[in-house]
């Protein structure tokens, strides 16, 4: 692997652990065996069947460049519920800044990683019990996601 590629690799997980809770349980990762356009296919489609809307995609790589790196496999996937959404952030407002939800997705040779905050990392930061649920759906939600894109070989 080439250091530039390494150094870009390194920043965006860095950037992912710094929006983290300090005290989180760590990251959820998963690599999948398939190449970037089909493993951005699989997390979309795993995102859909929960019944979540993909409101944005971000490509990374544009920041990437502008630190002299250069790829075009790194993506972060938003999405959300919109009545979840806009019931949570009427009562909980201080929930904005990780709204709408987002996992990052990258190239690794000819595999894929995809990558997020845990949600019930924000139980820490949110100790609200009538939020408890939420982001236990949340993290089941994820979980199958992940494991879809970590299962799912071919196209």
């Amino acid at each position: 692997m080439s250091p530039r590629l390494w150094l870009a690799r390194c920043a965006v997980l860095l950037g992912l652990l710094l929006a983290a809770p300090a005290h989180a349980e760590g990251l959820l990762m998963a690599r999948s065996q398939q190449m970037f356009p089909e493993a951005m296919t699989t997390l979309q489609d795993a995102i859909t069947a929960r019944g979540y809307t993909i409101t944005r995609l971000q490509q990374v790589n544009e920041n990437l460049a502008k630190m002299h790196f250069k790829s075009d496999m790194y993506r972060v996937v938003f999405f959300g519920k919109y009545s979840q959404i806009d019931r949570l952030t009427r009562k909980h407002p201080e929930l904005i800044p990780y709204l709408p939800l987002s996992i990052t997705i990258f190239a690794e040779g000819n595999q894929s990683i995809v990558v997020a905050m845990p949600p019930r990392a924000l139980e820490e930061m949110f100790p609200d019990p009538a939020l408890k649920p939420v982001f236990e759906g949340w993290q089941r939600d994820y979980q199958a996601i992940f494991d879809q894109v970590r299962e799912t070989t071919g196209f």
